[in-house]
């Protein structure tokens, strides 16, 4: 996975800075032995850390101290100040720390700080694995699945996991395969999340090409279609969702769609023959392609029903704005339109008009896959229904990911939602809440949902969630990309989209998450 470099710029922290220059909550960039680190102080006392988030390479000398945390501007990953330990996701590798003295109003870096070796456990406290499940399956080896795979290894189970994955993939990076992988970009060697070595080193399973058929929750087993079953003590269920296919007769291998690395791979293969490209859907996926699409030169004109790009969930302000920087990129866009019909050379439009295009991408959207949750009885609707805890209708069993609908802690609603960093955070829980056994030691789902969408350099963060609104109000200027536009739903903050402020995107999260602490 990528990372962006860190200037060492700043004072050399062995010989000291004045300690009063770091303030509660404050960070100080400096360097240590040619290393960028950073000096934060929390609830008192100093700390030294890495100064580059192990996820993309965030610079955390500008993100935000949080309760013995940092967490990253970026992707909003966090790491243990004491420790290094990266306590959430989409950050799964720790960072170097280093020990702070203070003297006679000096603050000194002396030293690095040896890691433990293992994680810290579930903020409620220590886990107990006395009554944890014999063995774990876990159905799918995207972002719930795989995280929930380490959080089981680092809470010390030491118990049969295997990661069982229909398609041919390692667990990778879904998100880069839209964006920069797509564009041209990124190497091959970024998009897996870990190397085939891991999963050997930690014991964990690692099953491809084999789907699931049927489930049996009472008898714990899961059957497959190649005829084997397996027994399993708790099961996880992080199938995700597949994408919606166009209603039209016989586009065959025309259209492509978006939703794994091959799918990635054959766009790609599919770009480098092609030189006019036709988008259906002004989704973040359509708009996402048709960025890279252009990166690789090609026209590309997106085609959708709706009146602005992404205005059911950015709004009217934020939606037009999109909408410029793609044409300000060369896309044309074509709305109000849907397609009725796609031959060997163009796509014709409601309208009548006809798109020449070699290449044609479908991002129209994605249905959970709930089939083996249905045919086992478990309860669903729009997503397999889970509690507070991500436990399904059948003990043991549990649901994460882009197949889950939980209640949102904050508006009471049950909710599904498709983002990477929601479902890594849902695996999370769901690993340790199969070990906890006793509902006192459980830990409920309560993340707030972020996510991240990249328009050629532009990058909206958004947090919370907001199905419905009746106030959007900017502040900022969306022209000198510096904006914020909030939610708001009877006076309450639902969430809050940001351009360039991701500062304000953290306190944001931070404030929502104390919110929900207090009631």
């Amino acid at each position: 996975m990528g990372e962006a470099q860190v200037p060492l710029t700043g004072p050399d922290l062995t010989r000291g800075v004045p300690a009063a220059d770091v303030t509660e909550g404050g960070t100080l960039l400096g360097q240590v032995d040619g290393e960028a680190v950073v000096l934060a102080r929390s609830e008192g006392e100093l700390f030294a850390i890495g100064a580059r988030c192990s996820h993309y390479g965030g610079p955390l000398a500008d993100g935000l101290v949080v309760e013995g945390t940092i967490r990253c501007p970026w992707h909003h990953a966090a790491f243990s100040l004491r420790t290094g330990e990266a306590t959430r996701p989409p950050a799964l590798n720790s960072l170097p720390c280093w020990r702070v003295e203070e003297r006679e109003g000096l603050a000194q870096v002396t030293g690095r700080v040896h890691p433990s070796g293992r994680p810290p456990t579930a903020p409620n406290g220590t886990l107990s694995l006395e009554r944890a499940p014999p063995s774990i399956l876990i159905l799918g080896g995207g972002a719930a699945g795989a995280v929930a795979a380490e959080t089981l290894r680092r809470e010390g189970y030491e118990g049969p996991v295997a990661v069982i994955e229909a398609g041919p993939s390692a667990p990778y990076d879904r998100p880069n395969i839209s964006k920069d992988y797509l564009a041209g970009k990124a190497p091959e060697e970024w998009i897996p999340l870990r190397p085939q070595s891991f999963y050997e080193q930690h014991g964990i399973e690692l099953v491809l090409g084999r789907r699931a058929t049927a489930l049996d929750p009472s008898a714990r087993q899961l059957s497959f279609e190649d005829g084997s079953s397996r027994d399993f003590g708790a099961l996880l269920i992080a199938t995700g969702a597949e994408p919606v296919m166009l209603g039209l007769p016989n586009p065959g291998q025309r259209v492509h769609y978006l939703r794994t690395l091959a799918d990635s791979h054959a766009i790609i293969a599919a770009a480098a023959r092609a030189r006019r490209a036709v988008v259906l859907g002004a989704s973040f996926i359509g708009l996402e392609v048709a960025a890279s699409l252009r990166a690789r030169g090609l026209e590309v004109t997106v085609v959708g029903p709706e009146s602005r790009p992404l205005e059911r969930v950015l709004g009217p302000a934020l939606g037009d704005f999109v909408r410029g920087l793609h044409e300000q990129h060369g896309v044309v866009f074509r709305l109000g339109q849907i397609a009725t019909a796609i031959d060997r050379a163009s796509v014709t439009l409601q309208s009548g008009e006809r798109l020449d295009a070699d290449l044609v991408v479908a991002g129209i959207g994605v249905r959970p896959n709930t089939d083996l949750a249905d045919r086992a009885g478990l309860e669903t609707e729009h997503g397999i229904l889970v509690d507070e805890y991500l436990e399904t209708s059948a003990a043991g069993v549990y649901a994460a990911g882009d197949v889950a609908r939980w209640p949102d802690p904050r508006t009471g609603e049950r909710i599904r939602i498709e983002h990477w960093v929601v479902a890594q955070r849902q695996g999370q829980t769901a690993a340790r809440n199969m070990l906890a056994g006793q509902i006192g030691h459980r830990e409920r789902f309560h993340a707030i949902p972020f996510f991240w969408s990249q328009h050629y350099d532009v990058t909206i963060a958004y947090v919370g969630h907001a199905a419905r609104w009746d106030r959007a109000d900017m502040n900022g200027d969306l022209a000198a990309n510096d904006a914020e536009v909030t939610y708001r739903l009877a006076g309450r903050t639902l969430a809050v989209a940001t351009v360039f402020r991701d500062k304000k995107s953290l306190e944001t999260e931070a404030a929502m998450e104390r919110g929900l602490e207090s009631g």
